[in-house]
Parts: C-alpha cells; sequence; structure tokens
C-alpha cells in the first residue's frame, strides 16, 4: 500500500470523527460531557458552550474534508497539524478540572498524536524526498 492511500485513509477517519464529534456536541451537549473527560454537565445554560465546541469541531471537519476532496495534501498536513492544538488544548483542560487522567490521556492526548502523525506523514508525502521514496517525480 502505498503511502498516499495510508495517508488518505488516516486523514479520512479524521474528517469523519471531526464531523461525528461536532454533530454529537450540537444534537446532543447534554450526553456529550461524560464522553470527553469533563466530571459533569455544567450549571446552568453551559450546554451553549458546548454546543460552540460542537461548531468549532464541525467548521474543523470540514476544512480537512475539503481539502481532501480538492487535492491540496500539503495544505491538508500543515492543517492537520495546526488542529492537533484544540485536543491538546481538551486535554489541559480535562487534567485542570480534575477529569479522569485516563480520559485526558487515552481520548485527547491520543487523538492530538493522531492528528500530528497523519499530519507529519502528509508533509513527508508531499516532499521532495517522500514523493522520491514512494517512486513519483519530483
Amino acid at each position: 500500500m502505498s503511502l498516499k492511500n495510508v495517508n488518505t485513509a488516516l486523514t479520512t477517519i479524521c474528517v469523519l470523527f471531526v464531523l461525528w464529534l461536532g454533530l454529537t456536541f450540537v444534537l446532543a451537549p447534554e450526553a456529550s460531557t461524560e464522553g470527553v473527560g469533563l466530571p459533569k454537565w455544567p450549571a446552568g445554560a453551559g450546554d451553549g458552550f458546548l454546543i460552540m465546541k460542537g461548531t468549532r469541531e464541525l467548521a474543523m471537519g470540514l476544512v480537512l474534508g475539503v481539502l481532501l476532496l480538492t487535492g491540496h495534501r500539503r495544505a491538508l498536513g500543515w492543517v492537520l497539524l495546526m488542529e492537533a492544538v484544540a485536543p491538546f488544548g481538551d486535554m489541559l483542560n480535562v487534567l485542570a478540572h480534575h477529569g479522569p487522567l485516563a480520559a485526558a490521556l487515552g481520548i485527547h492526548g491520543l487523538t492530538s498524536a493522531f492528528l500530528v502523525t497523519a499530519g507529519l506523514l502528509l508533509l513527508r508525502e508531499t516532499s521532495g524526498a517522500g514523493r522520491a521514496a514512494v517512486g513519483q517525480r519530483v
């Protein structure tokens, strides 16, 4: 399997996951807090913040999807690296609010690492050395 096929599969997983996550926060914010490691449902009108998180996730997923579908693979690699900041920040937020370490590292930390890995692989694919390594013209 070529590096390009592996990268396309990894990126497709990222796009679908981020879009699913965004829809979950927008359509059912009350069901989303336990799944991300936050200790409890926010008091008052706190669901508004979760819906905002959902719209952020949807926007991030749409950006990734458009770049993937239009073939802007180098830009896609950079955007994946930049978007890895969001789950890293979520990990820090869960830790700061005394959420479970397993959720902070296992959900958000691994998601951030997955995005970084996919981004770096895409950048490798689109660099001169990466193209030469998989037999494409430089």
